[in-house]
């Protein structure tokens, strides 16, 4: 049935400012990666604003509305020493989070097997009143719940391969037990939580961190001795990626090691748990990758990965 790609030109003003890591080349990078022959057969749409109400499915009304309010007329604003937003900061993260509830729906509709949204701002560090680590709203979270709300989907798994752990995410799955979240990430790093003994209300929650310095035989272990085994028992009825691509042996804010390669690696093999336990259901977004040209080839062995559903 094909791949979906969504993104949005908004996603391109929000900018942090002077030489901030998550910048707008971010996604310029990943979408000339995309714009080869190679990717001719992807099915490319518009990201659609989220609604404030799909968003305050995990983050509280008055915390959105307080976001959105902050975001300035002009100049830059630090929700804290790391979060910076713009005058276009507002829409990017609407687009964001609009961009992972419409694939979603395309998929849960037959529109595709499975879809990659390539926006920004990342969301997994967002917590559910605190916006931090680049991380407004959580985007991944935000599709959980509308899969939920609007599809009536219970069980739904995010697996998170980003060099960071996403504590965001964690923390709104906690005490939920048809709620799943596994990341593989570098300890210790930013944000400091993943730790094994983090396992949720009812074993719904599995992290395997990594040390510094480990690459891909340590990634491909965890992979397939934590992390696949604990999503195939969960038996998601939709699987969610919070698709880093900064655990790549390039990438300056870490140490992991991974290759281009272990991308398309991690992606077919979520993709064959997804195909045996809820009808290949699974849909991927941006988070980290700030080395521009490993990012590209990260982004572009995932994608390409999905492609072959």
């Amino acid at each position: 049935m094909g791949t979906i790609l969504y993104t949005h030109a908004a996603c391109l003003e929000h900018d942090p400012g002077g030489a901030h890591p998550e910048c707008p080349a971010r996604l310029t990078a990943v979408l000339e990666a995309l714009a080869g022959d190679r990717f001719d057969g992807l099915d490319r749409r518009e990201a659609p604003r989220a609604s404030v109400e799909q968003i305050a499915r995990v983050h509280p009304l008055d915390h959105v509305e307080r976001i959105l309010a902050a975001i300035p007329a002009d100049g830059y604003l630090g929700l804290d020493a790391d979060t910076i937003v713009s005058p276009g900061s507002g829409e990017a993260v609407l687009r964001a989070s609009g961009a992972v509830c419409a694939a979603v729906d395309a998929v849960l509709r037959g529109d595709a097997a499975n879809a990659f949204c390539a926006v920004r701002p990342p969301g997994h560090h967002a917590e559910a009143t605190v916006p931090m680590g680049f991380c407004l709203f959580n985007s991944v979270a935000v599709a959980a719940a509308h899969a939920r709300a609007a599809h009536g989907l219970r069980r739904i798994a995010v697996v998170d391969f980003d060099v960071h752990h996403g504590n965001g995410t964690q923390a709104m799955f906690h005490d939920d037990a048809d709620l799943f979240y596994a990341s593989t990430h570098q300890s210790p790093l930013y944000p400091g939580s993943g730790s094994v003994r983090e396992t949720g209300c009812d074993n719904n929650i599995v992290n395997a961190p990594l040390p510094p310095g480990a690459g891909s035989a340590a990634f491909r272990d965890a992979m397939t001795a934590v992390v696949l085994p604990a999503l195939r028992r969960f038996s998601p009825e939709f699987v969610l990626v919070s698709a880093g691509f900064d655990a790549h042996g390039d990438d300056p804010l870490a140490g992991l090691c991974f290759t281009d390669d272990d991308y398309r690696w991690v992606t077919l093999a979520l993709m064959g748990v997804a195909d045996s336990c809820c009808q290949g259901r699974l849909v991927s977004t941006l988070e980290g990758g700030y080395d521009l040209a490993a990012l590209g080839r990260s982004a572009a062995a995932h994608v390409g990965a999905l492609m072959e559903a």
